[in-house]
């Protein structure tokens, strides 16, 4: 039972850093209009997301 919870987890951790990815790129080119700009905030990740939330 043990191993279950931990794979569960994992895989919720996993999930989440690509949903904060997506995000950062979707908030990143809907503003900027770049896919440069979408790129590397994609590569930042929810660091952008907040630093977005926070400055608008």
């Amino acid at each position: 039972m043990r191993r279950r919870v931990t794979y569960v987890r994992k895989e919720i951790v996993s999930k989440g850093v690509g949903f904060g990815s997506a995000l950062a790129i979707a908030i990143s080119f809907t503003t900027h209009k770049s896919i440069l700009w979408a790129i590397i905030h994609g590569f930042f990740s929810w660091f952008y997301v907040i630093y977005y939330a926070l400055t608008r």
